[in-house]
């Protein structure tokens, strides 16, 4: 099996283990500063674009808390936590038509999770075809959308979805 390396995401995901340096409390703390990238904020947790996405869209909805895993939520927050999901799918849909879409997340470091003490779920839009010669050839992702596009085309979609 081939490595591939990608040192320009370390610091990304490099945070403290503490909540101080997470980008998911930063992002929480400061929600209308572009460079956060939060697209939508609900009562217990906020939707953010992914600084490092697979493909354009790629968003990621974390607790307002710092938790390290869905069980440590509250009731309140585990009512809200799928159907947040399912809405930033469908705001998803209408902005993109993607043809299929990458649901998930890691838990934990062993299990691949970049920040494996503020869990998150990653919403991947995908499309057929969508690795093209770039990924594949000169191992670089081309995403067509700055994240700033990103955020003025998704946000208002929250508003009506």
């Amino acid at each position: 099996m081939q490595t591939l390396f990608t040192p320009w995401r370390y610091s990304y995901i490099s945070v403290s283990s503490k909540s101080e340096g997470c980008f998911f409390c930063e992002a929480a703390a400061e929600p209308d500063d572009p460079e956060r990238l939060v697209v939508h904020l609900s009562d217990h947790f906020l939707v953010m674009l992914n600084l490092h996405p697979y493909t354009n869209g790629h968003l990621m909805v974390a607790p307002l808390k710092h938790l390290a895993a869905p069980l440590a939520m509250a009731e309140d927050e585990f009512s809200e936590f799928w159907p947040l999901i399912l809405r930033s799918q469908k705001v998803l849909e209408k902005a993109y038509s993607p043809e299929g879409f990458n649901l998930g997340m890691n838990l934990g470091r062993a299990a691949g999770a970049g920040v494996p003490d503020h869990f998150h779920f990653h919403i991947v839009p995908r499309w057929s075809g969508d690795t093209n010669f770039m990924s594949v050839l000169g191992g670089v992702r081309v995403v067509p959308e700055e994240p700033a596009q990103i955020l003025d085309r998704l946000r208002p979609l929250f508003a009506e979805i």
